[in-house]
């Protein structure tokens, strides 16, 4: 049986552009883009396992507007429910830790990207 994992990703924008993360070569789903977050710990509410992800992998801040989207995906690692948000940055500009890179993308090109699979049915609802 394959492992749940519990994941959420944040849709980071300003006006009509998105921050988009690309995936490091030697992560799972190498060079995939992704919406930046990461998974939810025990006792953790999705918001706040999406703030310190954010503030983990790209020492900034966020602020949490409204859900986006649940989507559950079956990869070859375990089965993976990814919950996003529409997000504002506060504060410091996003800075590359754990990503290979990261950019702005306007909303209409986001579908141009490589995207990791679980972040497909989000950009469906961003663009619509």
């Amino acid at each position: 049986m394959k492992k749940d994992i519990h994941v959420v990703g944040a849709v980071i924008y300003d006006k009509d552009w998105i921050l988009c993360a690309q995936r490091g070569q030697t992560k799972t789903l190498p060079l995939k883009w992704e919406f930046p977050g990461g998974k939810i710990e025990a006792g953790e509410t999705p918001e706040k396992a999406l703030q310190r992800e954010i503030r983990e992998e790209m020492k900034c801040g966020i602020t949490i507007e409204d859900r986006i989207e649940e989507t559950t995906y079956e990869y070859d690692f375990g089965i993976v429910h990814l919950t996003t948000f529409y997000c504002r940055l506060i504060g410091e500009e996003p800075t590359l830790t754990e990503h290979r890179r990261i950019k702005w993308v306007q909303k209409d090109d986001l579908q141009e990207l490589d995207w990791a699979p679980a972040d497909i049915p989000a950009i469906y609802k961003i663009t619509q």
